[in-house]
Formats: structure tokens, C-alpha cells, sequence
């Protein structure tokens, strides 16, 4: 995507942010033309309102935009979409950061249009906010955007190969090695349920390994679900339940975001990405309900339910990345209805095994508005995942609880001693909103990236 964002430009219209609370005080001061067109626009100076605000010639002078009394990064989101072409000049964005600002008109500008002959007009040209950190606003905007690309591409474009294509594309970018373990080595390799659960597709599953940084840093592993497409396996999902399947991998692409972010800003850290990617069809060789499958940490599963593939695969990635004994290790995973039930889409769940990580992740959420709620781990619920023939069951007896069971799944293959985050997430915006199109969206990454950039600087 490119940034709707120009350095200099030999002239500019300007683009004034004024506070709800001194909308009619900043009314007052305007010439009696300006002010007269915006009274009959019936802005009342709500946050949200916006014009452009015409010259003495008709044509575009400038444009005003209302923020609340104390703004988020997203009320500065709808720019890119509402300003007519030309060039643009932001005003102070205080109390807000420049940075934040551009992050936010930035990713206002997203658009996903590979598939349509007729590509939308370019949109306006906008100078960088005064005082932006250009670099590390382009480095979150490209970031979340990747995201954003590979989530809302449709699973025939966007299986196990591309996504690690991805990753691969990721991993030249930034100097970082890439791994990749396909099919029936992933057995070879102590992968079996990554294998088990992709191996009835046409499409091998797989397992991406990304590291990059100086081995004698703190160690930051990520590990993000990539089920590319969720059939349900023979637990076959009605076709309601299937119809947005694509987005399974958006555990996947969010960390893809994080780590673009981390290796862009050079945070002091040895990072590791894992994602397990896989496809979950439906074939002769399909795994079945009720089969015993062991795992990469040698205790056996019970499969209750086909459709709770994601715990799964996770499984073998999370006991994989927890053999480095990292500083902090997260992953995230659109995993389980019962989470949107609970919090709804905008808000993912937070599971974690140490209060000090949890604790962080939620005030960086509250600092960069990429917000969370923190469930828990709550270990009667653990005896509802005992399997009378094997060590656990993928999934409980009952219906309830059941994103605390699928994170309590999850911890069966996390030692304590390993500070842990997982996030149960959506992944996509249902609606358009200033700065957040309607698609796929890479919750928590900010949040994440936020985390990780204090603790190691600290």
C-alpha cells in the first residue's frame, strides 16, 4: 500500500483539529463566510464533524476536523477518506503525538482491491504531522497493513505456501533466517499434530520458523495460528460458520505484524516466529473424532472435536518455543467463538500465566488504544479436558467456559516458569471506522510491539 503521506509539497491547504469543548469559541473567530457555510452543514461541533471549508472563490481553502476533549490515535483515522484530492497540511494534533496521528491517517488510507478491474481514485496527498517520527510510523502502518493484506485475501490465494511466502518476504527484508519445515517432515521433525491436522488437504502443512536479532539478547518468542482455512475437518462446519473461514490465520498475520515492527524499529531482542500453518479439510486421511494423537511434548490428545484445530497446532509451536525459556513468549489466535461471545469482536481475550506480562500488555494497550480484557486461567475448569484414554482432550465436555478451557489446553504445553500471553481474538473489522476499514485487522500488535519495546528498555 502506498502511504498517502508527502514530504514537502510548494503549497498546502490546511486541516484544523478543533476540541468538541471549543467548537463555538473557534466558531466565533472565522469570517462571517466561513462561518455561515458551516452553520448550514448543521455541524454543532460533535466530535467526528468535518468540512472543507470553501474559499472566497469556491474552490477548497481549508477543512476542519472535531476531536473529542482528550483524542485517540482514531479520531485523526478518517482523513485519508475524507479530504478531497490535493494537498493537505495537518495542524497541531496535541494532546496527541504527531507520531500517533500519522499512524492513525495512515491506516485510515488501507484499501484492499486486488481483485477489482477498477482500482478507487487516489485519494488526498497529506504532509507528515510536525514532529512525526516518519520511520517509525511507516514501520507500524506497513506492518499492520501486511496484516491486514493477508487476512482479508481469500484462502485460494493464501494457503500454507504463501503464507510462508510471506514470511520468506518478511525474512529478506529484514536480514532475519526463515525455516520451513513442509509435509511429512514435519513428523521427521516431532511435529505431529501440525501434520495431523494438515494433512488432509492438497496444500502440505507446515511449520514457519523466523529468528533474527543477536542471540545474546532477551529472548521474544511470538507464535500466531495459521489455519488458512477452517472446513471444521469432519466436524464440518455449517456453511454460516465457514463463510469467513479465510481470516483463520489472522493469529498468524498479526504476528507478522509485531515482528515486522520489532525488526524495523531494531528493538534490542532475539525474536522468534512461529507459525504453524496449516489447512483443515476434509479427506480420506482426515483426522477423525475421538482418535489419539500425540504431540510434540509427548503427552497424547484425545480429538473431541475436529473443529478445535487451532489449540493443535498451537500445541507443538507453543512447546517448541518455550524450549528457549524466552523472556516472554505470546501468541494469538482467532480460537474460539465463546471469546467473541464474552467481549465481543473489538475487544480480544487475554489469557496469562504471569501478572507482571499481563499487567503490561494491558497499560500499553490503554497507552497506543489497542485495547484487551484479561480472562482467566482458572484451573478447576481444567479436570472439564480430562480424557479417559488419553493424557487430555482438545475440547470440554460441556458449553461453557470454552475460551478458558481452550486456553487452559493451550498452558498444558507452557512451563510456569515461562512468562505467557495468549490472545483469543477476531481479527477482522465487521465495519468501517475512521482509520479501521472493514476487513482484516491485526488486533493486539501495537499493544504487543508496545510491550515488548518498554520491557526491553527498561
Amino acid at each position: 500500500m502506498a502511504l498517502p503521506f508527502v514530504d514537502r509539497a510548494t503549497s498546502s491547504l490546511p486541516v484544523q483539529f478543533v476540541a468538541a469543548p471549543q467548537w463555538r469559541s473557534w466558531l466565533k473567530e472565522q469570517s462571517a463566510p466561513s462561518r455561515g457555510w458551516l452553520e448550514s452543514l448543521g455541524l454543532a461541533g460533535a466530535a467526528g464533524d468535518f468540512a472543507v471549508i470553501p474559499g472566497n472563490d469556491g474552490k477548497a481553502a481549508g477543512a476542519v476536523l472535531v476531536i473529542p476533549a482528550e483524542p485517540t490515535l482514531w479520531d485523526f483515522g478518517a482523513l485519508a477518506t475524507k479530504l478531497p484530492s490535493g494537498v493537505w497540511k495537518p495542524g497541531d494534533t496535541a494532546p496527541l503525538s504527531p507520531t500517533d496521528a500519522a499512524v492513525a491517517i495512515g491506516l485510515g488510507a488501507w484499501r484492499f482491491e486486488r481483485y477489482k478491474a477498477k482500482k478507487s481514485k487516489d485519494g488526498p496527498k497529506i504532509l507528515w504531522p510536525q514532529g512525526a517520527d516518519k520511520a517509525r510510523a511507516t514501520a507500524m502502518i506497513e506492518a499492520i497493513c501486511l496484516a491486514r493484506d493477508l487476512i482479508t485475501t481469500p484462502s485460494s490465494d493464501m494457503g500454507p505456501a504463501e503464507l510462508a511466502a510471506a514470511a520468506k518476504t518478511l525474512a529478506k527484508k529484514h536480514g532475519a533466517k526463515l525455516k520451513v519445515t513442509v509435509g511429512d517432515d514435519l513428523l521427521k521433525q516431532n511435529f505431529p499434530m501440525i501434520h495431523a491436522v494438515g494433512r488432509a488437504s492438497a496444500r502440505a502443512p507446515r511449520l514457519i520458523d523466523l529468528t533474527w536479532g543477536k542471540a545474546n539478547h532477551p529472548k521474544v518468542t511470538l507464535v500466531g495460528k495459521g489455519v488458512c482455512f477452517d472446513t471444521g475437518g469432519l466436524d464440518l462446519k455449517p456453511a454460516a460458520g465457514m463463510l469467513n473461514m479465510k481470516k483463520d490465520m489472522g493469529g498468524a498475520a498479526t504476528m507478522m505484524a509485531v515482528a515486522a515492527m520489532v525488526m524495523a524499529c531494531k528493538l534490542p531482542v532475539r525474536l522468534r516466529l512461529l507459525v504453524p500453518a496449516v489447512e483443515n479439510s476434509v479427506s480420506g486421511n482426515a483426522f477423525r473424532p475421538l482418535d489419539v494423537v500425540p504431540t510434540r511434548k509427548g503427552i497424547s490428545v484425545e480429538i473431541g472435536n475436529t473443529d478445535a484445530e487451532g489449540r493443535l497446532i498451537l500445541c507443538d509451536a507453543l512447546h517448541e518455543g518455550a524450549s528457549e525459556k524466552p523472556t516472554m513468549m505470546v501468541d494469538c489466535a482467532t480460537l474460539t467463538g465463546a471469546a467473541r461471545v464474552s467481549l465481543g469482536t473489538d475487544l480480544p481475550a487475554l489469557f496469562c500465566n504471569n501478572d507482571e506480562l499481563a499487567n503490561g500488555l494491558i497499560a500499553s494497550g490503554e497507552a497506543v488504544t489497542d485495547p484487551m480484557w484479561r480472562m482467566p486461567l482458572y484451573k478447576p475448569y481444567r479436570k472439564l479436558l480430562d480424557s479417559k484414554v488419553a493424557d487430555i482432550n482438545n475440547v470440554s465436555g460441556g458449553t461453557f467456559g470454552g475460551a478458558i478451557t481452550a486456553a487452559l489446553y493451550l498452558q498444558e504445553f507452557v512451563p510456569d516458569d515461562v512468562p505467557w500471553a495468549h490472545f483469543d481474538m477476531m481479527a477482522w473489522n465487521n465495519t468501517s471506522r475512521p482509520g479501521r476499514p472493514e476487513g482484516g485487522e491485526a488486533q493486539a500488535a501495537r499493544a504487543i510491539f508496545a510491550t515488548i519495546e518498554r520491557r526491553v528498555k527498561s
